[in-house]
């Protein structure tokens, strides 16, 4: 930290108290008093120690921001005022710094805001670690899982407009330098009741409703179904518009994280026909129909539903008709079927539906964690996320609401071992006279191995008839003299007139409080039975999912044995859940809902002191009072308090420690009052602080009126010297100015004085020198008269002479011309229009001819260029010269070929007809010749034996890259082709990897790009396809494609190869088949074509935009 900045702390600006173990005097109302206060002033977090208090303001509040994560990142964690951003960069600190495994538990009610604070915690977290291309990858898949996951497994109640119904626990895992490599996710008990029948007032799980309102026209045509909720029975109707939520939008939002997360197209359509399946299964309405033998049997009223769903799974009609209307039992080698009556067939349509549901959100859970798992196998650290439904206690609680607060009891349990843990070490570790804390807190023995769920399996497992009704008799034989468990039926006597009880209810006292139970439902809930017929039906279908979410209905692997109850499943998870939290350094956020009407600035006092019950905080405060309630290092410490002291103020030369005592020794503050540990200083009572901090508030109003007297004095000072200088500058500059105004006055009148001499003087010469030149001028000019008058007299005489001379000379000359005219003029006319004619046309022919000659074109039969006729009556002899040379210079360039050459035109011809104005990669091939062997294989030693292992003639050798479907990248290969076969070897030893017969060759594909990737598609079934496709690259694509289409083409015994060219095609790797998709973008290389795997089932090619 610079010395210029200013450190904050938990104390400062304080609204209410930020610790409450700082609160005093401590009583309940005193802590409810001080949570309403910091909540009315928008202050949402709390802490009690390390444990942070979130309640839920139910509005939105600016403390989210980029600039809060920059603020809290790597501070002390009660350095700033109480934040989740503290826990969440405290925990990530210890994991990475200190290589401790952590977990952030996260419990509190129904609507108290645990799914937005796990949020929370994990978007600081991908804030703050590290950046990079695969880095941010895996963060953005994490967060990405969680709109998945809330559209499947969330639901609007009555508490909570976005309540999980599941409790999702996520393991995320940072390698050495805190960099997320991956997740693990694991789900308990998803609330699968909820898909058949919801209480008034709430909604089914939210993707039924996004699905119907989201999804376009064309995607509901193809799951036959219809907007309009109402047409669906597994929908209610009071609740299915909710304020606030847009469920299109969220649909969009769905689809987005489920491509980023990795789900294949195909996948995604498939989970829609799984939640559209469910849909029409509630539909389905059965009506009695009487036997022969006076029994009832059921029978489907209306066929359409049914018919539409076994079309959306694959399932024939007839098959799952019988499997509603009858039940097979299976003991040993007997079988007996028998019919279902219509309460029978309901129990059956509603049972089938909730395990479809639950079965298909189990998978999404294991399809996201292959997505979103640790790619590699070294040492990981580890921060779980635990966001688990809270305590619930509803007007009619059932099976779920008991498991719900089974495991709330587990968690209350682990917290209170855990913090009491957490200060026994702090103390033993700080303060070595330290007593250890002992509590007395006694639990419920209800919940272990031989409790009421134990009971419930050994009543569902016993032979007889069992019902609700017996399973409550042994409660009340078993339980009726535990002190937590209250029944009208029992044997305790002080229960039998308490009718605030009815008889088929059971009472459990859980630390929450009380809870009343109605035993209805148990025994189905627990038991969770689906009918093997149903089972096999769906094991019929012909759906990619189906099969694998009902493995036991494979006739081949029938298990008479009975499936566990859903009670051992969710125990055994819990348990397996507390021992890893067991071996983690737990982070706790307790959230608080202020009151029931999921209304912003409402602060219910019971509500909040209810929950602040259950939740132990009054408990968590004494425990962290029982010894010293505030502790602190003594950096801080002595930074914080050093001005209330001379000896420490202001910068102490010794160790902190030592000024920390010399500090306290100075304010007289009681020994008893205090404790020195090892690095930090423990204060045992909150009124020594208070009053440390008086004294601080005290002490800084006077450092600040001593401030504020020294500056003013520096500022007047300061003032007075400018106001000096700046006279002196003024003075001088003054002065300066005087002086040169003088000075230039002076030197102004003696310019004035010596020019006007200086004019005097030039003047006078002046006069002189015209005088002079005007007399020497008058001489000149009398001179030059007289010789011209002389020059002009002979002149005259010359050019007189000169006239009589040529007047003869012209006369003679036309006397002769007159002469030869007559005698010539009648031998002229008869001849000379003729000649000048023939001389004309001989003149404009022989130009004509040298012109073509010198633009002549070029030997090219290509080239359509011919010189332009200079004269129109040229036209007919100038198209017949063009024909003439155009037959010529094709004749010429004929004779020229060689029979090789023949057929690499014709392999270009090929070439044309295949990629032409299809792929982008064939301009560029047209002036590339096919040489064929680009490796020299005949010559190169190296491949002498590879070439003596190939029977045929090689038609192409060439290196190409065979791509590594793990990670994109390629290796290396020599590629022969022949007329029979194709052989890949390694370029550096020649040892053959793989030779496939072309016979064994169905296809190839290759995308519109500009890339060189090729898949060779082998036939299935074939010899050849064990290994899988192989997936090449080569800049010589065009070349080798050509070649192989020629040779299947030439072949009477094989069949042609077809030549696939899309832009996404199949690729099968021994038993997965990947998807590869070439998209236009910019590879990290800048101008090359990249390949990357974006998950286990698709690899993506990056290619350059033209």
């Amino acid at each position: 930290m610079s010395k210029m900045e200013v450190k904050t702390s938990l104390l400062d600006n304080m609204i209410g108290v930020g610790d409450m173990v700082l609160i005093e005097p401590l009583s309940e109302d005193t802590f409810i008093e001080n949570l309403k206060k910091r909540f009315d002033h928008s202050e949402i977090y709390t802490y009690i120690g390390s444990v942070v208090i979130s309640m839920n303001p139910y509005k939105s509040l600016p403390i989210y921001t980029a600039e809060k994560v920059e603020e809290y990142r790597n501070r002390n964690f009660y350095e700033l005022s109480p934040h989740i951003y503290a826990l969440a960069d405290e925990a990530y600190r210890s994991l990475r710094d200190q290589d401790k495994d952590q977990c952030i538990l996260i419990t509190g009610e129904s609507g108290a805001g645990k799914t937005e604070a796990s949020k929370f915690v994990m978007s600081y977290v991908a804030a703050v670690c590290g950046k990079g291309q695969e880095v941010n990858k895996v963060k953005e898949q994490l967060l990405q899982s969680n709109p998945v996951l809330e559209a499947f497994g969330n639901a609007k109640t009555v508490r909570n407009d976005n309540s999980s119904r599941f409790g999702k626990y996520m393991d995320i895992e940072f390698d050495f330098k805190g960099d997320p490599l991956g997740g693990v996710i694991s789900n308990y008990l998803l609330e699968k009741s909820r898909v058949v029948k919801q209480p008034r007032g709430e909604r089914n799980f939210h993707i039924f409703y996004q699905l119907l309102s989201g999804a376009s026209d064309d995607t509901l045509k193809k799951l036959k179904l219809d907007r309009d909720f109402s047409k669906y029975n597994y929908l209610s109707l009071d609740s299915a518009t909710v304020n606030g939520l847009d469920d299109a939008a969220s649909f969009r939002t769905v689809r987005n994280a489920m491509q980023i997360v990795g789900f294949m197209e195909d996948e995604v359509q498939s989970i829609l026909e799984l939640v559209a399946a469910v849909l029409k299964l509630g539909n389905i309405e059965f009506k009695p129909e009487s036997r022969c033998n006076g029994f009832d049997e059921s029978r489907i009223k209306d066929k359409n539903d049914l018919k539409e769903m076994c079309e959306l799974l694959g399932i024939e009609q007839s098959v799952l008709e019988r499997a509603f209307s009858f039940r097979t039992v299976e003991a040993k080698m007997e079988k007996v079927s028998t019919s279902l009556n219509v309460a029978q067939a309901y129990y059956a349509r509603d049972a089938l539906a909730k395990n479809l549901y639950s079965r298909l959100f189990s998978w999404l859970v294991t399809r996201i964690n292959e997505s979103i798992k640790a790619q590699t196998k070294t040492h990981k650290k580890v921060m779980g996320v635990l966001d688990i439904y809270g305590f619930e206690i509803f007007e009619d609680n059932s099976f779920e609401q008991f498991i719900i607060n089974y495991c709330n009891e587990k968690l209350q349990q682990i917290f209170i071992e855990l913090t009491l843990r957490e200060e026994q070490e702090e103390y033993i570790r700080e303060v070595s006279n330290s007593q250890y804390m002992k509590t007395n807190r006694k639990w419920s023995s209800l919940t272990n191995k031989n409790g009421i769920l134990a009971m419930l399996d050994e009543e569902c497992l016993r032979p007889g008839t069992v019902t609700d009704e017996t399973f409550l008799d042994k409660l009340n034989t078993v339980c009726a003299e535990h002190q937590h468990f209250e029944s009208r039926q029992s044997k305790n006597s002080k229960f039998l007139t308490d009718h605030s009880l009815p008889h088929n209810c059971f009472r459990i006292q859980h630390y929450a409080g009380k809870v009343l139970y109605r035993v209805e439902g148990f025994v189905d809930k627990n038991n969770d039975l689906l009918y093997r017929d149903l089972s096999q039906a769906m094991y019929k279908a012909n759906h990619s999912l189906i099969k694998i979410l009902f493995p036991e209905g494979n006739p081949a692997k029938v298990n008479l044995k009975r499936p566990p109850t859903a009670g051992f499943q969710f125990r055994a998870s819990v348990g397996t859940l507390m021992k890893n939290l067991l071996t983690k350094n737990p982070n706790y956020i307790r959230c608080i809902k202020p009151n029931d009407e999921k209304a912003a600035h409402i602060f219910t006092d019971s509500l909040v002191c209810h929950q602040a019950r259950y939740l132990g905080l009054m408990e968590n405060v004494r425990v962290r009072r029982a010894g010293y309630a505030f502790r602190q290092p003594y950096e801080p410490c002595l930074e914080r308090y050093k001005m209330l002291c001379k000896q420490t103020w202001p910068h102490w030369k010794g160790p902190a420690r030592k000024g920390v005592e010399v500090l306290l020794k100075n304010l007289q503050v009681p020994a008893e009052e205090f404790a020195y540990g090892r690095s930090k200083i423990f204060i045992r009572n909150p009124r020594t602080l208070f009053f440390l901090e008086e004294k601080r508030r005290q002490c800084l109003g006077d450092l600040a009126t001593l401030i504020q007297k020294i500056y003013r004095g520096w500022k007047c000072r300061t003032h007075f010297l400018l106001l000096k200088k700046s006279q002196v500058v003024v003075a001088a500059w003054y002065r300066r100015f005087a002086q040169q105004k003088k000075y230039q006055n002076i030197r102004s009148s003696a310019l004035v004085v010596q020019s006007f001499i200086r004019g005097w003087k030039a003047r006078k010469l002046l006069r002189e020198l015209k005088h002079k030149k005007r007399c020497e001028e008058a001489v000149t000019t009398i001179s030059a008269y007289w010789h011209g008058t002389q020059a002009r007299r002979e002149l005259k005489r010359l050019k007189e002479e000169a006239r009589r001379k040529h007047a003869v000379a012209v006369i003679w000359a036309y006397w002769l011309g007159l002469k030869v005219r007559r005698e010539y003029r009648k031998f002229f006319r008869a001849n000379a229009g003729k000649k000048i004619y023939d001389f004309t046309i001989q003149r404009i022919m022989q130009k004509y001819f040298m012109g073509l000659k010198k633009t002549m074109p070029s030997m090219s039969p290509v080239d359509k260029s011919w010189p332009a006729r200079p004269y129109c009556f040229l036209d007919g002899m100038h198209q017949e010269l063009r024909r003439i040379f155009h037959l010529w210079r094709c004749k010429k360039y004929r004779s020229q070929f060689t029979e090789e050459k023949k057929a690499t035109y014709e392999e270009k011809l090929a070439a044309s007809e295949l990629f032409k104005d299809k792929k982008a990669l064939y301009p560029s091939s047209v002036g590339q010749p096919f040489k064929g062997d680009y490796v020299e294989i005949t010559k190169n030693p190296k491949y002498q034996k590879l070439n003596s292992l190939v029977e045929d003639k090689v038609l192409l050798a060439d290196v190409v890259s065979k791509i590594n479907r793990a990670n994109g990248k390629g290796a290396p290969r020599i590629f022969l082709l022949t007329k029979k076969s194709f052989v890949l070897a390694d370029q550096k030893t020649g040892q053959v990897k793989a030779s496939v017969p072309l016979l064994d060759l169905s296809s190839v594909s290759v995308s519109t790009q500009s890339d060189g990737f090729f898949a060779l598609k082998l036939k299935e079934g074939s010899t050849s396809a064990a290994k899988g496709d192989f997936l090449l690259s080569s800049d010589r694509l065009i070349e080798i494609i050509t070649k192989l289409h020629r040779i299947g083409a030439a072949s009477a015994d094989r069949n042609q190869i077809n030549i696939d060219i899309s832009d996404e095609f199949l690729v099968q790797f021994k038993q997965d088949k990947v998807c590869v998709k070439f998209i236009q973008g910019t590879p990290k290389n800048g101008n090359g074509v990249a390949c990357k795997r974006k998950n286990n089932r698709l690899l993506e090619v990056s290619v350059p935009s033209p």
